[in-house]
């Protein structure tokens, strides 16, 4: 617990005034709370005892007034603790809320900024978890953990002056509970058990929502391998394996409580034995004894409140260790300090002696050379696994390499702000990716400022405007999630059309064309082909056909450049690139085929 405060203290700084606002209503609430028994101890010494019976008047009070007041001040004490309470939740909640939105906000921008080598490496369910329900331990640990102990010390205190004031033995009796209790906390086995318990809690609920995220967008697949029943079983494993841990958590925190509860009785029975004996001996009124319990009520009630929240507490320790575990991680993409000049880039790319590799021993790209001048269209072409979307994907620093160094205008990306880097690139990935925003938002996704104007040209090169107009709600029709609502060729239309809005100098293209019919290809290339005009263009293309009218084509194979030339120059070589012709076409090109 200590190793985490000092993380949640700058959570907590910012709301200082009003946590100090509400320990003063906690001060304020104790004061009430110490003055609830006396009402009762009137009533018992003052009313029912000694001279009362005859109803005798005691001071300027007659037995009867004295009753009425008494019960009076009962009522105002619990009706100004009723509504001090009500205050004092809602200024806590609304800190741990604020603690929660703003923790949740922190690391859902770390997680934005981490490199994709850590999302590779992680379950998108378990960050998710982290981020939507770890989150929430900030809470818990502040307000249902510290919050309550500084209110028990708060009462505790107050407490202490007033008992000891009442009988010295009977006081010691009664705080003889606390050491045990703190003994109980700080060295019993359980809090590790606990701990240990909550870990592998959370760890469960974290694989059954992996699960899950993975199987909902996967259920075309589920369905047409008729795997519905494999899946079913594999999700109830998981949910079965989560419950268990759920239920031998709670099992411990009950069996925590339970020890609690036991000392916190033989507490109570200590009190009323020794308490009796002092009624009994008169050195104690029978109301005093009164106030005694019904402190020791209160006090032990707030010790057991701790106590019965010490599991949630402990998953709440390891839910924000979880979630700290991840702002640690540091951005391994450290930002530059350069920025581009006002006219942006020129667009000259290199990669210098490029080499890459995700994990140890399995590299991707090996010892990669290319030069690009600006204002050049390049074809990246090979098999499957070649490394060509690796290779695009250093130059926005989705990654960087291990060895060597890319480049733009002569300068190293590292270089530059990560910021102003990926302004001068636009990029159409594969798969095509929406959100589920408008049609007109997610295409001035890059340029939320764009003119209506400029939006409709960039949808009519990516040949989608005569689409867009016959939806009943044209450029405001919202797409469903993952766009769902579209076809796999409208959706590919739309990010192309995003990509031609951004404008950049360099310009990306992963598999445009991919998901789209014969014609619209044509009228595709045809619209990019005006958009690529002064631009340094990357095409990653499987269909060879797109790729005639690029300057450059470059054919990778096993993360090396294989070859690199003009279309009609690699075919007459008969090399790398003419072989996939031949295979993707069906026969061997003719001079006449490769001339047009």
């Amino acid at each position: 617990m200590a190793a985490i405060v000092p993380k949640i203290v700058p959570y907590l700084w910012p709301h200082r005034y009003r946590f100090l606002s509400a320990l003063f209503q906690v001060v304020v609430i104790s004061g009430f709370e110490l003055l609830k028994p006396w009402p009762l101890k009137v009533v018992i010494d003052n009313v029912l005892g000694g001279q009362a019976l005859a109803w005798a008047p005691i001071g300027d009070w007659s037995p009867p007034a004295l009753l009425l007041a008494a019960c009076l001040a009962q009522l105002a004490i619990s009706l100004s603790l009723g509504g001090l309470n009500l205050l004092n939740h809602y200024t806590t909640i609304g800190i741990g809320h604020a603690m929660v939105n703003q923790l949740r906000g922190d690391l859902y921008h770390h997680l934005q900024r981490l490199s994709l080598s850590f999302h590779n490496r992680r379950q998108t369910g378990d960050l998710l978890y982290r981020v939507t329900s770890d989150t929430y331990a900030i809470q818990t640990l502040t307000m249902n953990g510290l919050f309550p102990v500084l209110c028990s010390l708060t009462l505790l205190g107050g407490m202490f002056v007033i008992m000891l004031h009442l009988d010295l033995i009977l006081t010691i009796v009664a705080l003889l509970v606390c050491p045990i209790l703190i003994l109980l906390v700080t060295l019993s086995p359980l809090r590790g058990w606990l701990t240990a318990s909550a870990t592998q809690m959370l760890q469960q609920k974290s694989s059954v929502l992996s699960l899950v995220q993975w199987a909902i967008p996967a259920v075309r697949v589920v369905q047409a391998f008729t795997k519905e029943q494999e899946e079913h079983q594999r999700f109830m494993s998981a949910s079965e394996s989560s419950l268990r841990a759920d239920l031998r958590f709670y099992l411990l925190q009950n069996l925590y409580s339970a020890v609690v509860s036991f000392v916190i009785a033989v507490g109570t029975v200590a009190v009323i034995w020794w308490g009796a004996r002092h009624v009994l001996g008169g050195t104690l009124t029978l109301g005093e004894l009164i106030v005694f319990i019904a402190y020791l009520t209160s006090l032990y009630g707030a010790i057991d409140s701790i106590t019965q929240t010490y599991g949630s507490i402990q998953a709440a320790r390891v839910g924000a260790q979880r979630v700290f575990e991840i702002m640690e991680v540091e951005d391994d993409l450290k930002d530059g300090a350069r920025s581009f000049p006002a006219h942006a880039a020129r667009g000259a790319v290199a990669w210098n002696g490029i080499s890459f590799q995700h994990l140890p021993g399995q590299p991707i790209l090996k010892d990669i050379h290319l030069q690009v001048s600006p204002g050049q269209t390049v074809a990246i072409v090979g098999p499957t696994g070649a490394g060509k979307s690796t290779l695009l994907s250093l130059l926005p620093r989705f990654y960087d390499p291990q060895s060597g160094s890319v480049t733009i205008d002569g300068i190293d990306v590292r270089e530059f702000q990560l910021k102003e880097l990926r302004r001068q690139i636009t990029m159409v990935l594969q798969p095509p990716l929406l959100l589920p925003l408008t049609i007109h938002e997610n295409i001035t996704y890059g340029r939320p400022a764009s003119s209506m104007e400029d939006v409709v040209r960039a949808a009519r090169l990516a040949q989608i405007h005569d689409f867009i107009t016959q939806l009943p709600r044209g450029y405001d029709t919202v797409v469903s999630e993952q766009g769902v609502n579209l076809s796999e060729g409208e959706r590919q239309r739309l990010t192309i059309a995003r990509a031609i809005l951004l404008d950049a100098p360099i310009l990306i293209l992963d598999e445009p064309t991919s998901s789209i019919d014969a014609d619209t290809e044509a009228r595709i290339m045809e619209g990019l082909r005006h958009l690529t005009v002064g631009r340094t263009s990357f095409i990653i293309a499987h269909r060879l056909s797109t790729v005639r009218q690029a300057d450059l084509i470059v054919v990778l194979r096993d993360g090396r450049v294989a070859e690199q030339g003009t279309f009609e120059a690699l075919l007459r070589r008969q090399g790398e690139f003419a072989r996939l012709y031949r295979r993707q076409l069906g026969g061997p090109p003719d001079r006449q085929r490769a001339a047009t």
